[in-house]
Order: structure tokens, then sequence, then C-alpha cells
């Protein structure tokens, strides 16, 4: 028989990502932590960039219509962008309410900027993948180094654990993480391929093995899990019709609440690789077989 406390005890790692969907304002990344908060995610994430270094020569005098007007792209950038004094705060915010936070780094400014914070990991997003200097800047600064794998090749995903790995040399007590991801905004069903989960497993077994999800739905999100993935992320939003390019593959917070509720009931559900009568079936035995 199953005894309730050897059921498998599990608990994934939901990290809801604010991204640049708070399009320049403290109070709508304020407004998502409270989101993400009262859903049940364990951290928020942010983007941190440096404009002037992360936006390509060929594409800062580019126009761009936004809702403050035409500008230049680099202007753009900086708008959207958070410094000290917005991070500062949310920092701040994020104890207040009892939510863990982070920013995935598009540049090595980016990573001395976030030394001066105490969080929990550092991201390296799927575009930066490739970026050797990143990664092993990332791996020498922060205890926890998660990487997501959308629009690489299997070879692209190997050279960069293999990179985090020699960064990692013998200081045990570095964690690294890959996320399979598929970088569409918003992803089609039928390209997530999330047996991909399985092989990273297989071929990564140093590393702890997520899911970065850009689906419209959050079902195959949910579903992750039950592939081994332990670490979620998805993009939130206040609402899907707001500006921004992000803001279609995000989650609504009633979809987010589901989305963690089902993550929460699938571990309680999963259990242990063996067939029994449970506690509860006892007085059914009873009173159905005699």
């Amino acid at each position: 028989m199953i005894k309730v406390d050897e059921l498998k005890k599990f608990s994934t790692y939901i990290i809801a990502e604010i991204g640049i969907n708070h399009n320049g304002s403290l109070e709508v990344a304020k407004q998502l932590i409270d989101v993400a908060k009262n859903a049940g995610c364990d951290a928020v994430k942010f983007q941190k960039r440096n404009p002037d270094i992360a936006v390509p020569e060929s594409q800062k005098n580019l126009p761009k219509d936004t809702p403050w007007g035409q500008m230049p792209y680099i202007d753009y950038k900086h708008k959207m962008e958070f410094w000290e004094k917005e991070f500062d705060e949310i920092d701040r915010y994020c104890k207040e309410k009892g939510i863990e936070w982070s920013a995935s780094v598009w540049d090595l400014d980016s990573v001395e900027f976030m030394k001066k914070y105490d969080v929990p990991f550092i991201k390296i997003p799927s575009a930066k993948l490739t970026d050797d200097n990143l990664i092993k800047s990332c791996v020498d600064s922060f205890s926890r180094v998660i990487m997501s794998t959308g629009m690489s090749t299997f070879e692209e995903i190997n050279h960069a654990a293999n990179r985090a790995r020699i960064a990692k040399g013998d200081k045990g007590t570095q964690s690294l993480a890959l996320l399979h991801c598929n970088s569409s905004y918003p992803a089609p069903l039928n390209e997530l391929n999330l047996a991909g989960i399985l092989e990273l497993k297989s071929w990564f077994k140093d590393f702890e093995i997520g899911y970065s999800g850009h689906e419209f739905r959050i079902v195959p999100t949910v579903a992750s899990i039950y592939l081994g993935a332990t670490i979620l992320e998805r993009h939130i939003t206040l609402d899907r019709s707001m500006w921004g390019t992000d803001q279609l593959c995000s989650i609504e917070p009633q979809g987010l609440i589901k989305l963690v509720k089902g993550v929460r009931e699938l571990e309680e559900a999963y259990g242990e690789k063996q067939l029994g009568v449970t506690p509860s079936e006892v007085p059914f035995i009873k009173k159905l077989r005699g």
C-alpha cells in the first residue's frame, strides 16, 4: 500500500516574466509584480540591457512608431529601459511583497549592473546563447545561471553548456539550468516540440531542465512538468491588447492563476511509479468487495 507521506514531493520554480511589458512604467511593473505574487509564482523577471551596446548600429536610427510618437529606435529602447532608480524600487517592492526577482541580461554592462542586487538567479536569453563572453561573465558572477535555448541548434546548445561548465570549474556551489524554448512570439503549438525537454534531460544530466513557453495557451506549459521540467517561465501582462511586441504571447492575470494552480495540482497528483491500494480506497474495498 502507498503511504501518503511517501508520495513524490516536488515544487516547480515558476518565473513570471514581466520583461518589457511594463512599457517603461514603474507603476505597471508593480501591478505585474502583484499579479505574479497573487497567482503564487516564485519569482518575477525583467530584462536588462544597455541599449547603446545591445542595439546593433544598423538599427539605432531606424524610425520607430510608438505610443509616444515616432522616434529613433535607440531613443525608444532608452525610454523602455529601467535603470538604477527603478530597479532599486523593484528590489524594495519585491522584498515587501515576499517574491523573488531577477532579470535577463543582454550585455556585459548589464551583468555588472545586476551584481549589486541579491538575486536568486541570472538569466541568459535565447538571443544571447551564442555569446561566450556573456555566459562566462554570468557564471563567474552569479550562483545560479539559467539559459534559454530558443532558435538554437543542438550544437549551439551543447557549446553553450560546455562554456558554462568550463566557467563553473570546480565551484561546486554553481547551479546551471537550460530551458527548452521556441522563440516565436507567439509560438505555434505544432512547433513547441515539448519532447525536446526529454532530449535536454538525456544529454545534460548536470543541468536542471525547464521550459520557457511563448505559446498562446497554458496547457503545454503545465504539461511540461510531466516531461521533467522543474523550472517554468511565462511572460505575463495586464492585458494582451496593450502596446508591445511581447504582449500577445503573454498570460493575463486570470490565465496565470490557472497556470500556477494547474502546475501545483499536477505536482500533488504525480505520485510514484508503483501501484497499490491508497488509504482513501480502504473503506471502499470493504464496502464494494465485501
